[in-house]
C-alpha cells in the first residue's frame, strides 16, 4: 500500500465532503485506541476545525492515558484542532437507575456496554450540530463490514467513515506513517466499553490479522470445510459473528406497502 498517497487521498476527501456540503469541520470521539488516532490526525490534516472529544465512562486508566497524550501530540501539529473532554458516567449512572438495570444479569450487562457507545453518539452528535460539524467514524473494514463489531447507533452512528476502506493492518501503517503515539500503535485493540478493560480479540476469540484472512476467504468463496485445525476455527469464528451483525450491515428494512392496498 502507498502509504503517503493514501493519506492524501483520504484527507483531500474528508475535506472535499465537509466544503461541498457546507459543513465546517469535523468532531472525532478519541479513545486512545489506533482507530481514533488515526480519524482524527486525518481529520486534522485537512486544515479544517477537528474536535477531538474524550467521553469516560468507567475508563481504564491507561486508555485515557493514551487518548490525552495523542490529543497533546495533536494539538502540537495542529492548530486546528481543539479537545474536551465530557464526563459521562453520571449520565450513564443515572439511566441504568432509571431502567432498574440489574449488571449481575448477562443480558442487562451487555444492554448497558451498548448504552455507553451510545451515549458516546449522542454526546457527538450534540456539538457536531453547534458547530455544523460532521462526526467522523473510527471504524475500520473488518469491523464495519465483516464481523459487524461495532454498536448499532452507537459508534455505528455517523455522518462519514474515512477509514473503513482500510484493514487494521492498513490502519496500523498509516498511523505509522503519521507518526501516532508508539503506545497507541502497541496497545491491544479494546472498544473501552468494558469495566474489566478486556480487549477486542479476547471478545471477537481472534486477531484483527486472522479475520482479515478469514474475511478474504469468505469473498472468494471458502468455507470452514475447506481447511483444517486453526484457519477452520478462525473462518467458523468469523462467519459467527459476521452472520449474527448482518442486521447492522444491511441497510434497514422497510415494509413496502403492495400498491392493491393503498
Amino acid at each position: 500500500m502507498k502509504n503517503k498517497e493514501v493519506i492524501n487521498h483520504i484527507v483531500n476527501w474528508l475535506k472535499s465532503y465537509a466544503q461541498d456540503n457546507k459543513m465546517k469541520g469535523f468532531v472525532v470521539g478519541v479513545s486512545g485506541g489506533i482507530d481514533s488516532a488515526l480519524t482524527s490526525t486525518l481529520c486534522a490534516k485537512t486544515g479544517l476545525p477537528t474536535l477531538c472529544l474524550e467521553m469516560p465512562i468507567k475508563q481504564q486508566q491507561n486508555q485515557l492515558d493514551r487518548a490525552q497524550d495523542h490529543i497533546n501530540w495533536l494539538r502540537k501539529q495542529h492548530a486546528n484542532v481543539a479537545e474536551k473532554v465530557v464526563l459521562l458516567y453520571p449520565v450513564f449512572d443515572a439511566l441504568s437507575k432509571a431502567v432498574e438495570a440489574d449488571e449481575q444479569k448477562n443480558e442487562d450487562l451487555l444492554s448497558l456496554t451498548n448504552t455507553r457507545a451510545r451515549l458516546r453518539m449522542v454526546t457527538l452528535y450534540y456539538y457536531a450540530a453547534c458547530k455544523r460539524y460532521l462526526v467522523a467514524g473510527t471504524g475500520n473494514k473488518v469491523e464495519d463490514f465483516g464481523v459487524g463489531f461495532y454498536t448499532k447507533y452507537g459508534d455505528g452512528g455517523v455522518d462519514l467513515s474515512p477509514i473503513a476502506d482500510l484493514s487494521k493492518t492498513q490502519v496500523r501503517a498509516l498511523a505509522s506513517t503519521l507518526g501516532v503515539n508508539e503506545k497507541i500503535l502497541s496497545a491491544p485493540p479494546t472498544d473501552g466499553l468494558w469495566d474489566d478493560g478486556r480487549n477486542d480479540e479476547q471478545q471477537l476469540d481472534a486477531t484483527y490479522e486472522q479475520l482479515e484472512w478469514a474475511m478474504t476467504q469468505h469473498a472468494a468463496g471458502k468455507s470452514p470445510a475447506d481447511f483444517v485445525g486453526e484457519n477452520a476455527r478462525v473462518l467458523e469464528v468469523f462467519l459467527l459473528h459476521h452472520n449474527a451483525n448482518k442486521h447492522k450491515m444491511q441497510p434497514i428494512p422497510v415494509c413496502t406497502i403492495p400498491e392493491h392496498l393503498l
